[in-house]
């Protein structure tokens, strides 16, 4: 390796080493901080994330990107220092077009609301996180300003979260999604439905913690490397490959709170904790996109965890816990109950064939806001009126509504449609592995996951951000991301719980 690229990883991996110290401050103004400290936190994070890009945006780095991207002319384009220089490039292109006082004022604007949003949503008032939440909105069409036009101004924040993809793109899937699951939940709706009332009984918190961590271990979840703390949302962040920590969230009247979202966390921790760890502080770290992170997520906590073969071997022991709330519920019932379809309020808490249409809510409302023909004072009562509309509920308050998710309070803008995704990547990678490991589901009833999360390292974890999402996803299934097979899926499923 030349002076110049050891020079290059040298001052990379210090920019990796200022990142994970704000992600470390974020993580801990989530989890631990004392709430009187939300204003110093404000302006460290500020300070972090300016200093941080003055360094990473320096003339010298894009120098040495010129100089090394001339010594790796012949090299291998599918080598790790060349995919290294690809991305460091793209990454140093987006960041150079960014003014260093933007990313500070941002920082600071997104630490308070956070904030404000969390007050908000304790108290379901959406007043007290309207004047943030404006000026979000506003700093991300101000972001968009930054970058040359494209097709739709909602593209620019879409490629943070999911390179490559475009807005017609994600619409043209989503109007497929929408049409054949608004066919399905119409044949649900009609037939004999499912009693989960189980589900609603009164589960102690620490039992509910201690089944959580037994399934994340059995997972595979390395507690060596990681750690599970309560937020107020649950969310998943890396200092590390070898150091990613989750976090859940419990509701002692509802069991599947907590449970599926251990899962589904355990997901994205697996993910990071099974980068190559050569690429440990640098571009390389990290998933690929936030779509094929929630493919992760989502697999782990909806084709394994509300799946009968998973129940099983799992339910003895929930029941074991829970002697009293499910000693007289048979596994047939709880496996239906977990997986009942029914127009709910709570995204994190929706069933799988009624989630995808959450997501397009958000989505609507996001590039309505980015084109400016929604203003964020009348969110509240659009977020009601569409949920009536998709859902058929509406939320009695704030909190069960507008103001249920944290993502636009760190300017997250972009970022709903890679769940949805990550729902149609999940079953496309799931229909490969079945194929790849046929006793899947034998091994799963046996309570083993090995198999399983060796696949997902061998084909997916281990690259990193080396290959962007739709190369990955390609060369992991042979076809780009397509609704086909997750709606193959959903079908086939509710067919047979709900005997249609």
């Amino acid at each position: 390796m030349s002076e110049k690229f050891e020079k290059l990883k040298v001052l990379v991996g210090e920019v990796a080493d200022l990142n994970a110290l704000q992600a470390l401050a974020e993580w801990d103004q989530q989890t631990q901080m004392p709430p009187g400290g939300a204003e110093a936190r404000g302006h460290q994070v500020a300070t972090l994330s300016s200093l941080t890009h003055q360094k990473f945006t320096a003339p010298e780095i894009g120098e040495l990107i010129e100089d090394v991207k001339k010594e790796l002319a012949d090299a291998d384009p599918d080598s790790d220092d060349a995919r290294f220089i690809k991305v460091l490039e793209k990454d140093y292109n987006q960041a150079t077009k960014v003014p260093a006082d933007y990313v500070a004022r941002f920082a600071k604007l997104t630490a308070n609301g956070h904030e404000s949003w969390a007050k908000a949503r304790e108290a379901s008032d959406f007043s007290i996180f309207e004047k943030d939440l404006a000026e979000i909105v506003e700093m991300r069409k101000e972001f968009v300003s930054f970058f040359p036009p494209k097709d739709h101004p909602y593209d620019t924040l879409l490629d943070q979260f999911e390179p490559g993809m475009k807005t017609a793109d994600v619409q043209k899937i989503f109007a497929r999604l929408r049409e054949k699951q608004v066919e399905l939940l119409k044949a649900i709706a009609d037939a004999k439905q499912v009693d989960d009332s189980f589900m609603h009984l009164t589960y102690p918190e620490d039992k509910q913690w201690d089944f959580g961590v037994e399934v994340a271990t059995k997972f595979g979840y390395d507690w060596k490397r990681g750690r599970q703390d309560k937020s107020v949302h649950p969310f998943t962040t890396s200092f590390s490959v070898n150091d990613v920590r989750i976090t859940t969230r419990f509701m002692e009247d509802y069991v599947s709170s907590a449970l599926f979202s251990t899962m589904h966390e355990a997901g994205h921790g697996l993910y990071e904790l099974g980068v190559n760890q050569a690429y440990e502080r640098t571009p390389l770290n990290g998933g690929a996109s936030l779509g094929v992170h929630e493919s992760q997520s989502r697999m782990w906590e909806n084709l394994v965890g509300r799946s009968l073969p998973f129940w099983e071997h799992f339910y003895p022991r929930l029941q074991e816990l829970f002697p009293t709330q499910l000693g007289n519920v048979t596994l047939g019932a709880f496996y239906k109950g977990i997986n009942k379809v029914e127009p709910s309020l709570i995204r994190v808490e929706a069933d799988e064939a009624t989630y995808n249409m959450h997501i397009m809510l958000r989505l609507e409302l996001e590039i309505a806001m980015i084109e400016g023909s929604v203003a964020v004072k009348d969110l509240p009562a659009l977020w009601n009126s569409k949920m009536e509309e998709y859902l058929g509920v509406t939320p009695p308050n704030d909190a069960q509504g507008v103001l249920q998710d944290i993502h636009w309070s760190f300017g997250g803008l972009g970022y709903f449609s890679t769940y949805a995704l990550g729902n149609l990547i999940s079953v496309q990678l799931w229909e490969k592995i079945n194929e790849a490991i046929p006793d899947l589901n034998a091994q799963i009833r046996a309570g083993k996951f090995d198999a399983l999360l060796g696949w997902l390292r061998e084909n997916v974890h281990v690259y990193g951000r080396k290959y962007e999402p739709q190369e990955l996803v390609q060369m992991a299934t042979g076809s780009k991301i397509t609704p086909e097979p997750y709606l193959r899926y959903l079908e086939t499923k509710y067919s047979e719980i709900y005997g249609l």
